[in-house]
């Protein structure tokens, strides 16, 4: 079956190199030239993932990255840049977007990042084949992309609600940043580790009743984190 993507690209010569790649890895593609066309494009068709630049007319990608995720918490977004300071990078991530590349990059490099979001995917339907995890007044629908906690419902970004099956799935684990980055954004983003950070952080804030000390989610100094069993035993 044929992913389908949506390439968001203002350079016509750009846009047409990487859909003629995509065509390699058997990914059919739609071509939007500017923010406010990508919108539309994305109202009416279901993609599978999302290549998207960050300078764009009309709309720049980064705020058509954050409608999209308001959106859908789960479609991969894989953003091209010709911006290279780390906090471009950061924000673009931490907005929601799945992966970063900064142009010029090579097109082998962003069909392996595209075949590194398909199978985090694929790896997070096979290896949470349960429907639900239930730790005691914690409950996780994987399914329905859902957790309540004391009969309250969560609203947690894609990221965040990866983060917790991670941890809720293995509870007394202990994570690095680097194992977190591999496993939850589906590819190694080196020197990148604070943004593992301050995913923690605001899922803390959502998870925690006094996120300044924690009950759950643990830091493990020196080492990385860590989801606490003794809440549920």
């Amino acid at each position: 079956m044929n992913r389908k993507i949506l390439i968001v690209e203002d350079n016509p010569e750009i846009a047409n190199l990487i859909q003629l790649h995509l065509n390699d890895i058997f990914c059919e593609s739609d071509i939007a030239q500017d923010g406010g066309e990508a919108l539309v494009k994305f109202s009416k068709t279901k993609y599978d993932l999302i290549i998207l630049d960050v300078m764009l007319p009309v709309m720049d990608g980064l705020d058509v990255c954050k409608k999209i995720r308001e959106q859908s918490q789960v479609i991969p977004i894989i953003m091209l840049t010709a911006r290279s300071s780390e906090l471009d990078r950061v924000l673009g991530l931490e907005i929601g977007a799945d992966d970063y590349l900064i142009k010029p990059f090579s097109f082998p490099e962003l069909l392996a990042r595209v075949k590194a979001q398909f199978r985090r995917l694929n790896s997070l339907k096979s290896e949470n084949k349960q429907k639900q995890i239930t730790l005691g007044e914690l409950v996780i629908d994987i399914n329905k992309h859902h957790v309540m906690l004391k009969n309250k419902s969560l609203d947690l970004t894609a990221k965040e609600f990866e983060l917790l099956v991670q941890f809720a799935s293995q509870p007394g684990r202990v994570y690095s940043r680097t194992e977190l980055l591999d496993q939850v954004w589906g590819y190694s983003f080196e020197g990148y580790e604070h943004t593992v950070n301050s995913h923690i952080n605001r899922l803390r804030a959502k998870l925690e009743d006094d996120p300044s000390h924690p009950k759950y989610l643990l830091t493990v100094w020196g080492v990385g984190y860590k989801f606490n069993e003794e809440p549920f035993s």
